[in-house]
């Protein structure tokens, strides 16, 4: 039975349909007297379950019967797995959306990429200003984190005031935008803060996070000693890392080519936001391979493995423009998203059996998280001083973690949702009451298609097992009128497997001699197919019968 949420009312609720008990792909709603306010809306990578498919975003199917009172939805910031999946969800949503100038100029690109410029109404919002939305009153708060204009948002109602840090750090040198504003975190502390919803990243980290000055100077020195081509990949949000990355390159007396459009896209909304202004003009991929290989360092996507990014394209030498030799050496100068090791390791592989130099983040320091280590942590919670914890944006072992470091910070409650939890913030009261449909839904070329889908289980067990198609021409008497023909890639080879193939058409062959009504043909031979491949090869390949009569 569906969640009834009109007998809560008049209590504050928080129900997460996305980035909960996982990294990435945030989805966070609150309602109160009967409205809703949305934060964030982000794609996921997707994982081996899901053949042919990179990207993800929630399902909303929970929540579309309660859109009409959805006020807005609100962006922390501009990274992917915050704001990824505006593009293909917004449609169903069609609410306003509230976003710093730097992040509603990359949206608009991005909306305008999937047809849908000028569409959605975008709000650009600033920190320090009231914005009131029906029962919720939003301040943002300026924070650090690996992106410009990354916010907090303070979201104030009657039932008390919330915290939302989305994702944030304690950076004293950021390089790019302000540091975080304590003194307004702090403020609202002492007013009272019933809940905080906070980042769980990386909550199993010692220590502080570190700061992007530190990684710009190592850069710096790492750039300098390559005596060839550079590569570095890093995500293409990152505009802190990829100004150090600049002005590493041009320290080193190199020109800086981009590689990859996300690149040429979030460049072209930094500048416009007023961020990389006084750098050269970037080359393309093609003008940077004309250059000498000591003269020119490539910025590229890819570096999560992504099949489609330009790194990918250039481990398989299947890149356009750009062509790597034995020296020239590739900077990973990220983190490995959880689930993306193995496609990481393989590109890893390729570059180094390309004769490259990899250098990522346990061969030298190429990269600093922008989420926040226990320290970080215990610094917010200090200034915050919520009543309930409410960790996110980890999974399940993070955000149990988070929830016992809250506790021993004297928090007096603490809360660990999952995607589709309803979770009422009260104090004294605060718990999981109920929950709604959540879940994922690929990106499929330019469709979504739900990853329980017919479609997807049978790419799987293709890729597992295999397929096998056989096509029999019959005319009216049922009789085969030329030999039955074989397709079975991934199942059977051609010339290995002729002695399979030949007992396959014999049997045929006979099934159809010995008549029978012809509606039970085409299910008669996909028993014996089935029987046969299970007993040669222990396989359950997809089956195809086409019965083609003349």
């Amino acid at each position: 039975m569906p969640f009834d949420f009109k007998k809560h009312d008049d209590e504050l609720l928080f129900v997460p349909l996305g980035g909960t008990n996982e990294i990435g792909m945030n989805l966070n709603l609150y309602r109160y007297q009967g409205k809703w306010l949305m934060v964030d809306l982000g794609i996921g990578f997707a994982d081996d379950f899901l053949p042919g498919i990179e990207v993800v975003v929630p399902k909303l199917d929970g929540f579309l019967p309660h859109k009409k009172d959805l006020l807005g939805l609100v962006l922390t910031h501009a990274h992917e797995d915050h704001l990824g999946a505006v593009p293909y969800l917004w449609p169903e949503l069609g609410c306003p959306v509230y976003a710093t100038p730097f992040t509603a100029n990359l949206l608009r690109v991005k909306m305008a990429e999937e047809g849908l410029k000028g569409r959605a109404k975008i709000i650009e919002v600033r920190a320090g200003e009231d914005y009131p939305l029906g029962p919720f009153t939003l301040e943002m708060i300026p924070i650090t984190h690996s992106i410009p204009e990354m916010h907090a948002v303070a979201i104030r109602t009657e039932a008390g005031t919330v915290m939302h840090t989305g994702d944030w750090k304690l950076d004293a040198n950021p390089l790019i935008g302000p540091t975080s504003d304590e003194k307004t975190l702090a403020r609202y502390g002492d007013e009272g803060v019933l809940a905080m919803v906070c980042d769980s990243t990386n909550v199993f980290v010692e220590g502080e996070s570190g700061s992007e000055s530190d990684v710009r100077t190592s850069l710096m020195q790492i750039i300098k000693e390559c005596s060839e081509r550079v590569v570095v990949t890093t995500f293409a949000s990152n505009v802190a890392r990829l100004e150090s990355v600049i002005y590493a390159a041009l320290g080193a007396g190199r020109s800086v080519a981009l590689a990859g459009k996300s690149l040429w896209r979030v460049v072209a909304a930094a500048q416009e936001a007023g961020y990389l202004k006084d750098v050269p003009p970037f080359l393309n991929d093609s003008e940077g391979m004309k250059l000498p290989r000591n003269r020119v360092a490539f910025i590229c996507t890819g570096c999560q493995g992504e099949s489609r990014a330009a790194l990918s394209k250039i481990a398989q030498a299947e890149h356009p423009a750009i062509r790597l030799t034995p020296g020239d050496t590739v900077i990973f100068s990220s983190r490995t998203i959880p689930g993306n090791e193995t496609k990481i390791g393989r590109m890893h592989n390729k570059l180094v059996e390309l004769g490259l130099e990899v250098i990522n983040d346990h061969s030298g320091f190429t990269h600093v998280s922008g989420h926040p280590a226990r320290m970080e942590l215990e610094r917010m919670y200090q200034l915050v001083r919520p009543e309930i914890a409410v960790p996110v944006h980890g999974e399940r072992r993070h955000i149990h973690e988070h929830a016992k470091l809250a506790t021993q910070l004297q928090v007096k409650e603490t809360v660990t949702p999952h995607n589709g939890a309803v979770v009422r913030l009260a104090a004294g009261r605060a718990e999981i009451i109920g929950k709604v449909t959540s879940g994922y839904l690929a990106v499929d070329g330019t469709s979504l298609m739900d990853t329980e889908s017919p479609v997807l289980r049978t790419r799987r067990k293709i890729r597992d097992d295999g397929f096998l198609s056989v096509s029999l021409v019959l005319d009216k008497k049922q009789r085969l009128m030329a030999p039955p023909k074989f397709s079975a890639p991934g199942c059977l080879d051609p010339e290995d497997d002729r002695d399979i193939f030949a007992a396959l058409r014999e049997e045929i062959e006979a099934i159809i001699e010995k008549g029978g009504k012809p509606e039970r043909l085409e299910e008669s031979i996909r028993n014996l197919l089935r029987r046969a491949l299970r007993d040669e090869l222990g396989k359950k390949p997809v089956l195809d019968v086409h019965l083609h009569r003349v």
